[in-house]
């Protein structure tokens, strides 16, 4: 039997949307404000999602049990194997002390915190966030941040707040390539448009994140390397976006920023070395806590290690960025999928929701088909690298089992989180939640450039994907956007756009964060710490999308 959503299902739009913002309010509730465990928190969204489905969308409980197993499998893989598999090389490079030479030989370059951020954080960052994505960069930045003896917090905060501009492009341009596939649009049109809106935020973002953390005087300290740094990834993200295609925009832009950001470094130094890992804001808040301290808010100086050593502790770095690399690149991807991907269409559920106009021109039947990819996942790839870098370092193939069940001890809860989190999305789109909250935005008239960006945001909040907020509302902003009279592509591109600016808050980043630095059952404190900066971010990008909408020369920007 089919079931078709509906999406005022109180016969009063404002009340429905309220209805529909239940879950939200009770997960980021229960995160934000009363602090409750992320795995605690997750389960009570997850059935605040169903009862809502269930009793006010008139969802078959069947299929809302369904939809909820569904999310949660996903949840686990990719995304799950993905964190899980990150943390055991981790755990791998600290256990034989590779680790400690690593952070020492960042220290090297410079033991300036703002200057190693950049290169972490924002560079080194959106090479993963390009070569695979999924909450990979935000695990890599996390782990090596907390290494160098930054404390919890701004470990996973300014991870966050940095892996925001690649996002668009993140895992060889899927998002984009889901994008034009739900909307009909150009694909290299849509690039070339999401590349004449994020250029602006990739200058803005790495003088963002030093201001996060050392507050706007310890940034204006740092402001030529910052500008380095952001003009270097800015200036090939717009190029090869525009003349190439979404594929290789955050690999080959974050290479070039690195490169630049070092050599940069080679001759320039700033007059004072800011050694504090706590960030400002957080240092008054412990000065006023008769001076506890942040848990791993210090480290020694480091001593400059034997160029042999670093050479050794950057191999399994490198053998995971070789392996990410392949396993993205799309040949090699169809290779493993043709040996190993199982498809398994979710019975009682595929076929059987049709998503309803406006949100579509048609009535469409939403597929609901689970993707066991367990080699072609990038996961694995990293698994692979895991091990491969495992036996380079001398562990015995005992001693990796060892490590590996220690590393599953240890992210259990986090796996739990995700699973949860990932079934309050599934159960959001497929029972009209999500479409309910989207049309409040598509309603706004003239406005619509502003809100229909923070609609990108909304969706990415939600689902925790880029990817999946423009499968979410791609076809809505087309739709809404000639309704209105405006640029379909622009707003299309919008919705990506806004939504890397949702990427910091939703709780699938901050659990990987928090798992990544070992600070699990903060997660209250970590969301606290990036919400207005996510907030803000995803309001300038709207203020951008509006100019381009209507005001010249930024209208000439738009790709028609």
């Amino acid at each position: 039997m089919v079931w078709s959503q509906i999406y005022n299902p109180l016969g009063n739009a404002w009340l429905s949307t309220l209805v529909a913002a239940i879950p939200i309010v009770v997960l980021l509730g229960a995160l934000g404000i009363f602090r409750i465990k992320a795995h605690l928190a997750a389960i009570y969204g997850l059935i605040a999602s169903l009862l809502v489905a269930t009793i006010v969308y008139g969802m078959p409980v069947g299929m809302a049990g369904e939809t909820a197993v569904f999310g949660a499998a996903f949840g686990l893989m990719p995304i799950g194997w993905i964190i899980l598999n990150v943390i055991f090389l981790y755990q791998l490079t600290l256990e034989k002390g590779y680790f400690k030479v690593m952070q020492d030989s960042i220290a090297g370059v410079s033991q300036d915190r703002r200057l190693q951020l950049l290169l972490i954080a924002f560079c080194f960052g959106a090479f993963f966030e390009g070569a695979s994505g999924f909450g990979t960069p935000v695990a890599v930045t996390g782990a090596i941040l907390i290494g160098l003896g930054f404390s919890p917090l701004a470990a996973s905060g300014l991870s966050l707040i940095a892996n925001t501009a690649p996002v668009a492009y993140g895992a060889l341009g899927t998002p984009i390539i889901a994008l034009a596939a739900v909307t009909g649009l150009n694909l290299y049109d849509l690039s070339a448009m999401v590349g004449r809106q994020l250029p602006f935020f990739s200058l803005i973002v790495p003088f963002w994140l030093i201001w996060a953390f050392a507050g706007w005087r310890g940034m204006l300290e740092i402001w030529p390397a910052t500008l380095v740094a952001g003009v270097s990834f800015a200036i090939p993200q717009y190029l090869i976006s525009n003349y190439h295609g979404p594929w290789l925009v955050d690999v080959l832009s974050s290479v070039v920023s690195m490169g630049c950001l070092i050599a940069f470094l080679n001759y320039w130094r700033p007059q004072k070395v800011w050694t504090t890992t706590i960030p400002r804001g957080r240092q008054a808040a412990l000065a006023a806590n008769d001076g506890a301290q942040d848990p791993g808010a210090t480290a020694a100086a480091p001593t400059v290690p034997p160029r042999a050593e670093v050479v050794k502790a950057w191999i399994p770095w490198l053998i995971l960025s070789v392996a990410v690399i392949l396993w993205g690149t799309p040949q090699f991807k169809t290779l493993l999928d043709g040996i190993s991907v199982v498809r398994i269409p979710v019975t009682g559920l595929h076929n059987l929701i049709e998503r309803m106009p406006p949100v579509v021109l048609k009535p469409t039947a939403e597929a609901a088909i689970y993707l066991f990819n367990w080699l072609s996942a990038t996961g694995s790839g990293i698994l692979v690298a895991a091990v491969v870098a495992g036996l380079v370092m001398g562990f015995s193939p005992l001693g990796l089992v060892r490590s590996y069940w220690n590393t599953i001890k240890l992210v259990r809860y986090s796996l739990l989180t995700i699973a949860c989190m990932l079934a309050i999305g599934f159960i959001t789109r497929y029972s009209g939640i999500d479409a309910t909250l989207g049309l409040a935005f598509a309603n706004t008239g003239w406005l619509y450039p502003l809100f229909g960006t923070m609609l990108g945001w909304l969706g990415v909040a939600l689902t925790g994907s880029d990817t999946s907020s423009n499968v979410l509302f791609g076809s809505l902003q087309r739709i809404t956007a000639e309704q209105l009279g405006l640029s379909p592509t622009l707003m299309s591109a919008a919705n990506s756009s806004g939504g890397v600016m949702g990427k910091m808050i939703d709780a699938q980043s901050i659990v990987v964060a928090s798992t990544a630095t070992r600070w699990y059952g903060h997660e209250g404190d970590i969301l606290r710490y990036v919400f207005l900066h996510s907030l803000a971010l995803a309001v300038l990008v709207g203020l951008l999308v509006s100019l381009q909408a209507y005001v010249w020369p930024f209208t000439a920007l738009v790709v028609r």
